[in-house]
Order: structure tokens, then sequence, then C-alpha cells
């Protein structure tokens, strides 16, 4: 049976025991959304912040390129931007990865190409001349990109989201209540890894099965790894198969709430919960007590489980 013998709550099978769960949870989640709070008024948080508003965001078409290019990429700049925004200069020999950028200038309003190509077409609009067109896209044309592990410099700022602790006997204790819980699971090599920054996933195995199956990539740091697992079973007790749910911020701040709960019962420090709640900006940390009760059965569920076998 896994306990939380030091963690000084143990919830005695007793006739209070549930209310007892409910008020430690509920104390435990003001905790959460206090360090919520104080998280997102950081100068860590700020400087991540601050950060992450200048990387761009890539289309569909450009993050296949740099998958297909450069699989380990994180986070891709230009070489100039990388000099000139983050102090960053790539190393020598580095291999550019190369993506799609869109060319905006003067657009003719008829032809809408630009008026190098609009003197060479057919197009004989001459009701504005060429310097007051507006500025529109006119095409693409292929621009180098560089990954971080390319570069050397100032270190990015960097949210310290990781769980830590003793979680040697709570992995195996989790992995043995998936069947109870109806989960089918699966601790991946990391050499394996599909699903790129994510440390883990909750999905269908099929579309003619189910049950959901949670995968979390291999690690090192067996409590975070831990606490991945408790963030994938709660969303597949609570999100799995329910098409209507809030966005998927809200989702999140249930799965993650969850998993700071139960790996607080079990003597981790998840207190990086905060940051990984903070970085959530379209969610107020007030709303994880407005969804306290499904937030605490399930963390409950998930304690009962793995303490029982």
């Amino acid at each position: 049976m896994m306990t939380a013998s030091e963690s000084g709550v143990s919830f005695e099978e007793t006739d209070t025991r549930h209310d007892e769960m409910h008020s430690t949870i509920e104390d435990w989640i003001d905790e959460l959304v206090a360090d919520v709070d104080e998280a997102k008024a950081s100068q860590q948080f700020q400087e991540w912040l601050d950060v992450q508003s200048r990387f761009h965001d890539y289309s569909h078409r450009n993050t296949l390129l740099i998958k297909l290019q450069c699989p380990e990429a994180t986070r891709v700049a230009g070489y100039n931007t990388w000099r000139s925004e983050f102090d960053r200069h790539v190393q020598e020999g580095e291999q550019a990865i190369w993506i799609w950028a869109p060319i905006i200038t003067k657009q003719c309003p008829e032809c809408e190409n630009s008026p190098s190509y609009h003197e060479q077409s057919d197009c004989d609009y001459d009701e504005t001349p060429a310097e007051e067109w507006s500025k529109g896209l006119v095409g693409f044309k292929p621009t180098a990109v560089f990954d971080v592990s390319q570069t050397e410099g100032e270190p990015l700022p960097e949210l310290e989201t990781e769980a830590t602790g003793n979680a040697d006997d709570l992995v195996p204790a989790l992995l043995d209540a998936a069947a109870t819980l109806d989960v089918d699971v699966r601790v991946v090599d990391a050499a394996e890894w599909e699903h790129d920054d994510a440390k883990g996933v909750c999905k269908h195995r099929n579309l003619d099965e189910c049950q959901p199956v949670v995968e979390a990539k291999d690690r090192a740091n067996q409590a975070d790894l831990a606490v991945t697992l408790i963030h994938e079973y709660a969303h597949a007790l609570l999100h799995f198969d329910v098409n209507d749910e809030p966005e998927r911020a809200k989702r999140e701040v249930e799965a993650e709430a969850v998993a700071y709960i139960v790996g607080r019962y079990f003597n981790l420090d998840t207190s990086g919960s905060a940051f990984y709640l903070a970085a959530w900006q379209d969610d107020d940390a007030e709303s994880i007590q407005e969804r306290l009760g499904r937030i605490s059965s399930t963390a409950q569920e998930i304690i009962g489980t793995v303490a029982e076998d």
C-alpha cells in the first residue's frame, strides 16, 4: 500500500475521512491560488513572459518544416533576432533551418502584385500612384532561422515547474493504479517520444476504443514523472471524450490542480504548479476555487486508488 507517512496528513479510515480530505484540499487550493497570484507578480515570471512575447508563432507549414529539419527544436528565431533581441549568437558551423517568410510590401489594389511585378503584368490600374498603395502579402521567400540549441550567449529565463521529492515508490504505485482507474498507461523512453515538448498526453488508442491512453515521457526526475502521470490521469477522469468542455486553459487548470494536490499528499514539492498555472493567462487563479468540487473529487479518487493498491 502506498502511504503518505511523512506528510502529516493520513486521512485514516474513519467516518470523517471524506470531510477531512475535502477540508484539507480546500486549504491546499487556497494556498495554490495565493501561490499562482504571487508567481504571476514575480519578476521571474514577468521576464519569462517578456521573452515569450518576442518569439513568433509559426504557421502549421513552417512548424512542419522546422521539425523535419531539426526535430529537437524548441525555440527558433532568425540570425539577427537572436543577436538583437536575446543577446545570443549563432555558433559557427551551425546549419540553418529554412522556412517560408511572408513578403509584405505595397500592393496594387487590382492585381495585388508588388509595384515591380505590377509593371511587368497586364494590369492597367492607374487610379492612384504606387507610393499610395496599401501594404499587403505578395508572396513568400525562403528565410533562415536557428534553434536556441544552435546559439550561445545570455540564457533565456526559465520557469521552474518541475516537482521534486522522493517518488521511487509513487511511480510504480501510479502505474499499478491505472487499471483500477480504467486508464491504459505507458512510460515512453525519451528517445522514442513523439509529442514534442509535452511531458505527457492523454489520448484515444484509436477511434473504436473508449479507454483513455496516457503516455508520459520518461525522465530521471521521478517526482516530476509522477506529477505528469497524475496530471494526465486527471485529464482521463475529467475530460476524456467530453467535446463541449471549457477551453483548454480551464482543463489544464483542473488537471494541474489535481496533480498539485495528489503530489503534495504524497510528500512531493509541487510548488512549481504555481508557475505552470500562471503561464495560462486566459484563466484567473480564482477559477481554480470555482471548480473545487471536480478537482477535489478527482484528487480523492486518485489518492484513494493509489493508497489502496
